[in-house]
């Protein structure tokens, strides 16, 4: 039972400017709701317990919107206020946090909703630690809602993932929700660094893998997107 998430909740959130001059990202609101409660909502209904929140920008308001949610999960700061560290700096950061298991790593600036199968559940079932040091939540192209771009990764047959080359397009688009083993946290190069340098390491062993989402995604990144997902979610 992978029970432990890390939540990113640090960035600067300059995509989603004006909006972002007063508030957090994760504090920006979809269809009345914080995109950060979005995900721990979903975390908490996939039966997650404890979750490491990383801050840095205006994180007193974070904290201070964490300390007023209710319900029966734990939070833990991974206080970056000194210095904003990047998505693999700050799973370094959090790394005596987040336990000697495997965890989630979730982004606060998606909306899903979940397929035939609850998300993380369906991740729990697929993560082989015999196999795999990071298992990532993809979608098709064609089906990544307010996004643009040529794609992340290919995929074979058996889930295991390999980068786009440059000029080229890739199929799937990595949607912000992973499992990642604690043995892959190790060895910065840096203090700042993105996550990309573990999975980069995880394909060279052949040890990176993915799993397609049968349900829906926003790319919730920029202003405009907001009014888009949230027509949706009207419309059911």
């Amino acid at each position: 039972m992978i029970d432990t998430a890390m939540l990113m909740a640090a960035g600067l959130g300059k995509r989603m400017r004006p909006l972002t001059a007063t508030r957090p990202k994760p504090l920006v609101k979809v269809a009345g709701k914080a995109l950060m409660d979005h995900a721990l909502d979903r975390l908490e209904a996939g039966g997650v317990k404890k979750v490491v929140v990383n801050v840095h920008y205006l994180a007193d308001t974070v904290e201070a919107h964490l300390k007023s949610r209710k319900g029966g999960m734990d939070f833990v700061i991974s206080d970056e206020r000194a210095k904003l560290l990047e998505t693999g700096g700050g799973l370094i950061k959090a790394r005596p946090l987040l336990g000697d298991g495997p965890v989630f790593c979730v982004n606060s600036d998606n909306y899903w909703v979940d397929g035939p199968s609850e998300t993380f559940a369906m991740m729990r079932r697929i993560w082989d630690p015999a196999r795999m040091d990071a298992l990532l939540l993809l979608i098709p192209q064609a089906r990544a809602m307010c996004h643009s771009g040529q794609g992340d990764f290919h995929m074979d047959a058996n889930g295991r993932l390999t980068r786009r080359k440059p000029g080229h397009v890739a199929p799937f688009v990595y949607i912000g929700i992973q499992i990642i083993s604690a043995d892959l946290l190790v060895d910065p190069p840096a203090d700042v660094f993105s996550t990309n340098v573990f999975w980069n390491r995880a394909i060279e062993k052949g040890r990176l893998y993915g799993v397609s989402h049968q349900g829906m995604w926003f790319d919730v990144g920029t202003p405009r997107a907001i009014p888009v997902v949230e027509s949706m979610i009207a419309h059911g």
